[in-house]
């Protein structure tokens, strides 16, 4: 399904930089690419990216997945010329310390590398204790404060380096999966239903600081005003070593996309969601989430003003929050497939009113 243009998009966004407040990069990349085919893109003041297909009509439709990606910033910079940095989002400490990364600086990327004190010289007792991050820094092979500070200034975001690649025919590791894969599918959606006559006004929202508080979604969704929402995000895949099933479920990469059903996801939506899947021979894998609300856009969408039916759909993840988080075009394919299916089918004056249906 996928076409070389797609696969091109996909590799070149998930190699952009977007640590959550500094997404320009990757919002820059969905707008151009949404510009192929939507009747309107913008950007708003926040750095969410909306494209718009049939606009007017009276039921809105909107999709959201948010291309900020867990990430640093500088807070300070030492005499030996060495980085300080806290943490942006939700950072696993245990896979920090050797990471490549690059400071995107004004003048551009300055590379650097995640240092601690070696092995050799930790005690006994430390040995086996996670270091803190105030304990590490980023080191760019400055000598001094001041060769560092004509490279890079207090404030400036880090980001994980680029790292795209294929492993097998269907499966890609890269930073930043989470969750540009789900911008991604955001945007092939709105490719594909481009192709489509459409009852509804669709808008495809590429959000931002979903990983600081789901920020971007709240803003956005206030301004389009939606009766439906499609959040798209990862979920965690089970298909590893000591992942407690009888506690997550069972899902597994390249089984489908997880269609999920919990307190954020509106019962009637989630049955016109199956139905037509069904109706399509689409394939998907059902869970109920590790926790009854919250987490993702969906959420947040859902609680907008008077209220929005919502839905989350998620591509399995493995090594979620790490450099090499992991999926499977499968599984993106699919999800693209049921959310193109589901909107195409609506009629425009669908109720969402829970036991009225």
């Amino acid at each position: 399904m996928l076409s070389k243009a797609s696969l091109r998009f996909l590799a070149d966004f998930m190699n952009s930089s977007s640590p959550s407040g500094f997404e320009e990069e990757a919002a820059a990349m969905f707008r151009q690419y949404l510009g192929g085919f939507c009747a309107e893109v913008k950007t708003d003041v926040l750095g969410n990216t909306i494209g718009v297909l049939n606009p007017g009509a009276a039921m809105r439709v909107m999709l959201s997945g948010h291309y900020d990606e867990i990430g640093f910033q500088i807070v300070y910079i030492s005499e030996e010329g060495l980085l300080y940095f806290r943490p942006n989002g939700g950072i696993d400490k245990l896979n920090v310390p050797a990471t490549e990364v690059e400071i995107l600086t004004a003048k551009g990327r300055v590379p650097g590398v995640i240092g601690k004190k070696p092995i050799h010289l930790l005690k006994a007792s430390e040995r086996n204790t996670p270091p803190e991050l105030e304990d590490m820094w980023i080191d760019i092979g400055a000598e001094s404060r001041g060769e560092a500070e004509k490279l890079v200034s207090v404030g400036d975001p880090v980001a994980v380096k680029a790292n795209f690649r294929m492993l097998g025919d269907h499966r890609f590791v890269s930073k930043g999966t989470d969750d540009k894969i789900g911008a991604f599918v955001v945007a092939e959606t709105m490719r594909e239903l481009a192709k489509r006559k459409l009852n509804v006004a669709v808008y495809g929202v590429g959000s931002v600081q979903e990983e600081v508080g789901l920020r971007g979604a709240t803003t956005s969704c206030f301004g389009i005003d939606p009766q439906v929402g499609f959040a798209i995000d990862v979920g965690f895949a089970t298909d590893l070593p000591d992942i407690p099933k009888k506690l997550l479920g069972e899902i597994k990469l390249g089984g489908g996309p997880e269609l999920c059903r919990s307190c954020d996801n509106n019962n009637v939506l989630a049955r016109f969601m199956r139905k037509n899947a069904t109706a399509n021979k689409l394939v998907w894998q059902e869970t109920a989430a590790h926790r009854a609300s919250g987490g993702t856009d969906a959420a947040t969408i859902q609680m907008t003003r008077s209220g929005v039916a919502t839905a989350l759909v998620s591509i399995p993840n493995r090594y979620m929050h790490s450099q090499v988080e992991m999926c499977d075009l499968r599984d993106v394919e699919g999800a693209i497939k049921i959310l193109v299916e589901t909107i195409a089918a609506f009629k425009g004056s669908e109720s969402f009113i829970p036991g009225i249906d």
